[in-house]
């Protein structure tokens, strides 16, 4: 899969992470908020951006999970090794900002999978996964309810920023996103059919077992009423 990298470099000694990097693939999807940290005996590794689950440690400590990530040992030490390729030529250079374009950007292959996702006082009807290229997943991807009924739409995963918008309401900014029109037009129709698909074959199952369980109810009476009388 191809891909650009733009590192940019962080200009503060006392916090560990050292640059953030920012991931194009085919010049159609972009992933943000990539960061280079300083581990022990100074030796930088790549961190995925992550948010804060509901779940804690046996310490009781929050507990992160990765946005997206590589799914395949190949494609992560391919990406890791070139964005820390790319940090040692910010070092050597001193550079504040570094880049790696592809020869050839082409749009990457994807697949989708969403789960319904329905709870009372929700927006949230559907939670998907975007695999690309079956080497790189992005998920907390949200199907949301629209203002008019019957109308769903996209949600790509975001952070709250520090700073607030008008009228001191917090702004959102994506994680990942479609860079391009036509890619973004591509990637939601994709998305928001493959909810409705689940979501009929969630309701067809849920009929089909209602059904199964109102005939065992008829017949157990069936059953019962034929019983000899005592």
């Amino acid at each position: 899969m191809e891909y650009s990298i733009k590192l940019n470099a962080v200009n503060n000694p006392d916090k560990s992470v050292r640059a953030f990097a920012t991931v194009t693939f085919g010049d159609c999807f972009k992933i943000t908020n990539i960061a280079v940290v300083e581990g022990r005996e100074n030796q930088p590794f790549v961190s995925m951006p992550s948010f804060k689950s509901k779940e804690r440690t046996e310490h009781n400590e929050p507990v992160y999970k990765d946005v997206c990530n590589p799914i395949t040992k190949e494609f992560r030490e391919e990406l890791y090794g070139d964005i820390l390729d790319l940090y040692a030529e910010m070092e050597q250079t001193g550079k504040a900002e570094v880049v790696r374009e592809p020869e050839t950007p082409q749009e990457p292959e994807f697949t989708v999978k969403v789960k319904p996702y329905e709870r009372e006082g929700s927006n949230i009807l559907g939670l998907a996964r975007i695999y690309f290229d079956d080497s790189f997943v992005v998920g907390n991807v949200s199907v949301l309810k629209g203002k008019e009924e019957g109308k769903e739409f996209v949600a790509m995963p975001s952070y709250k920023a520090r700073q607030s918008g008008r009228n001191e309401e917090p702004r959102y900014h994506d994680v990942c996103f479609p860079v391009t029109k036509e890619f973004r037009e591509k990637l939601y129709d994709a998305i928001l059919e493959s909810y409705k698909q689940e979501k009929e074959l969630a309701t067809d199952q849920s009929r089909a077992q209602a059904v199964a369980q109102s005939q065992s109810m008829a017949q157990s009476r069936q059953y019962e009423s034929e019983l000899p009388f005592r």
